[in-house]
């Protein structure tokens, strides 16, 4: 059983129903090495290779610093998440908390709103693969999306160990491009050579019009596409069904999140801003390529472009592999089709993800009817639902906890740092970036989507309840 809770449950409290259900028929194929590199790759992106541009132009070096405290409030989310896995390891993960913590429709929103998170995703990332592709090849766009969507979803289904091979490498090609900028913008500022040598200095973070160059105000409107590029960071939490030993291997990962954001992120930010002068980077133009024609380095255009069709590839990897877990945990919670339960041999959830992988065909009818517009068609949505499953998350935990201090639940033998205090801290922290959305013209029709979709979600449980009012699936889990 999957999803046995870590630890003795008190007396009197008894699992939920999906306990024994959730992660019922999923082989534990994901090792230690997998789940690192998992956890490693969802916290890098085209947000960091391609995305950074934009915040550098707005914010200068000050961005390193919303880098940092953004990644101090995802450590207390993926601790919080943490303690939340070793109490009770689900392969629904956080949809699963929130219909126990919560209520069954906070699950079943969370459930759909993450699965489309993902539907959504992996047609934006398979566009951008696409676009990326033509950088060497004058193919079709529609035409690469079309093959990466067929090849992903057949690994997909071969087994969760082919998934995790799969994420293992695509996590390598990222980390290994990211620690070599760091490295040669290292060599660059002690021993001088390449082009940019002479002028390279750590002064440029300072001596450009100082650090808040643009203003602190300009500054916190950058902690939006901050939070965007840390997206997908949770995916660890779905695949604690499906690990060899949940309760070594996920606290080992979610450790790792603040070296990780400390190197990829601010150590990256750090050694190209002071190589390249903040100055000298516009938005829609990777500050990674522009780093290395300033160093004299042409064929960084190239291998940046390799690096974030990998980092594409990898988010669109994940996709297939979490839509359909969370379609399958929906089902059998009584909340989805009672077909997405059904599994492979090699315990895979064959029509979750062959549902899922239809819809993102989709993206494959975007870029071929409109190649050149393709990627803003899609992208506004996935950031405000990937926000929610954090929402759920902190919220979660703090209900935990404060049931878990009074002895009516198990504690977890992984307690986040900080507490509830911290879970609320994050939680002011996510309210500020979404007030920092609502005043950004561009980011707004993120939030014009999200109470449409609600209302969808809303319409679609009343009438599941009304055709099934007896069901578990609409009555909340006690577990006081």
């Amino acid at each position: 059983m999957t999803s046995a809770q870590v630890g003795t449950q008190p007396k009197g409290i008894e699992a939920t129903d999906s306990d024994s259900a959730a992660g019922e028929g999923y082989h534990r194929a994901l090792g230690a090495r997998q789940i690192q590199m998992i956890a490693i790759g969802g916290a890098i992106g085209t947000g960091l290779f391609l995305g950074a541009g934009k915040g550098i132009s707005k914010a200068g070096p000050s961005l390193i610093l919303a880098y940092a405290i953004a990644g101090l409030v995802i450590f207390f989310i993926m601790r919080a998440l943490g303690e939340l896995l070793m109490y009770r390891p689900v392969s629904g993960s956080f949809s699963e908390y929130a219909r126990q913590f919560i209520g069954p429709f906070a699950g079943f929103v969370t459930g759909w709103t993450y699965w489309l998170f993902w539907v959504v995703t992996g047609i934006t990332e398979v566009t951008a693969a696409a676009t990326y592709m033509t950088y060497w090849w004058n193919i079709p766009q529609w035409l690469s999306a079309l093959v990466f969507t067929f090849v992903l979803y057949g690994a997909n289904l071969i087994s969760v160990k082919l998934f995790g091979e799969l994420e293992f490498w695509f996590s390598m090609v990222k980390v290994t491009a990211i620690v070599g900028m760091i490295l040669i913008c290292a060599g660059i500022l002690t021993l001088g050579f390449s082009d940019a040598g002479d002028t390279a200095s750590v002064t440029h973070l300072w001596d450009q019009g100082g650090f808040f160059p643009n203003g602190i105000g300009n500054t916190l409107m950058t902690l939006q596409m901050v939070m965007f590029a840390f997206l997908a960071v949770e995916l660890v939490g779905v695949t604690a069904g499906e690990s060899k030993d949940p309760k070594t291997v996920l606290p080992k990962a979610i450790n790792t999140v603040p070296w990780r954001i400390a190197v990829f992120y601010v150590g990256a930010l750090i050694m190209i801003l002071s190589v390249v002068p903040w100055t000298e980077f516009q938005p829609g133009v990777s500050p990674f390529v522009h780093a290395f024609e300033k160093m004299g380095l042409g064929i960084g255009a190239a291998i940046v472009n390799f690096v974030v069709l990998t980092a594409a590839l990898s988010s669109c990897n994940s996709g297939m592999y979490s839509t359909g877990r969370m379609l399958r945990d929906l089902a059998l919670n009584g909340q989805g089709p009672a077909f997405f339960t059904k599994l492979t041999r090699s315990g895979t959830p064959l029509v979750g993800t062959t549902f899922s992988a239809a819809l993102m065909m989709v993206g494959v009818w975007v870029n071929y009817q409109w190649p050149g517009d393709a990627f803003t068609y899609v992208v506004s949505f996935a950031t405000i639902s990937g926000m929610w499953a954090w929402i759920v998350i902190l919220v979660c935990h703090v209900r935990y906890r404060r049931k878990a201090d009074r002895g009516l639940l198990a504690e977890s033998p992984f307690k986040a740092p900080g507490g509830i205090w911290a879970s609320i801290v994050s939680l002011a922290f996510i309210g500020m970036v979404i007030v920092m959305m609502a005043l950004d013209k561009d980011a707004r029709v993120s939030l014009y989507c999200a109470p449409l979709w609600g209302l969808l979600l809303l319409v679609s449980y009343l009438v599941l309840k009304a055709r099934n009012p007896e069901s578990a699936a609409f009555a909340k889990r006690s577990q006081s």
